[in-house]
């Protein structure tokens, strides 16, 4: 079996099949599988969608594996529980995806099912990737770091050495997780931020050096407060 399926249809899933054709020369991307079609975009790529996940119970026994072209962590997290729900179990084939220029110890470094690394990547030694991690282009992780289930590191982010990232994070482009700090699981690191102390769990932090986001409070509105009530000129 060398037949691959791509769930999702965007721009993610057209880099993961490109990654997928590099890591896998002799392997088949038959398509891209959705969870709705009725929602696809203008920017999806409909004419290689197959279908939905009755296409992937229709034709599991044919493929070789099952890669999620998806960017967000959450996304990433829920598509592996439904699908193995969907097909019953354990059995689920969810090849690691490495792209051939990524640079790593493969002795010492741990890679979980579902991991898909983009081009440029440099990783040193015992670095544990968990399970549907993804890490975007030309980033660096440095010994001893742990990137935590579904989490994503945006391009060109850098985590220092004994850096822990929890499940579900969303490291931002370009930012920074400073040594031996951690990200608590469903947090998310802001593009260009410099984390300089540990992250809490389930916060955005952002900026130089990352703090909490606080949202302004919206400014009052000049709308009447309920329907009986009228702004005279």
């Amino acid at each position: 079996m060398t037949r691959v399926v791509i769930v999702g249809a965007g721009g993610q899933a057209r880099e993961t099949a490109w990654i997928v054709a590099a890591a896998y020369p002799t392997w088949e991307v038959c398509g891209f599988v959705v969870t709705d079609l009725s929602r696809l975009g203008p920017l999806d790529s409909r004419e290689r969608v197959l279908g939905d996940y009755g296409w992937i119970r229709d034709h599991e026994a044919e493929l070789a594996g099952i890669v999620i072209g998806i960017g967000t962590p959450r996304a990433r997290l829920k598509v592996a529980a439904d699908l193995v729900a969907a097909l019953g179990g354990a059995d689920t084939p969810w090849p690691s995806v490495i792209h051939p220029s990524v640079l790593f110890d493969r002795g010492s470094c741990t890679i979980g099912p579902g991991v898909l690394v983009h081009p440029g990547v440099v990783a040193t030694v015992n670095v544990h990737l968990g399970a549907f991690a993804m890490v975007n282009n030309s980033c660096t992780i440095g010994h001893e770091t742990r990137v935590g289930r579904g989490s994503v590191i945006n391009p060109g982010a850098n985590l220092s050495g004994a850096v822990t990232i929890g499940d579900g994070v969303l490291i931002g482009t370009g930012a920074q997780v400073l040594q031996g700090l951690t990200v608590g699981d469903g947090a998310t690191v802001g593009a260009g931020a410099v984390v300089t102390r540990d992250v809490p769990p389930g916060i955005t932090v952002v900026g130089v050096p990352a703090r909490p986001l606080h949202r302004e409070p919206a400014p009052p509105s000049n709308e009447p407060d309920a329907p009986h009530q009228r702004v005279r000129p």
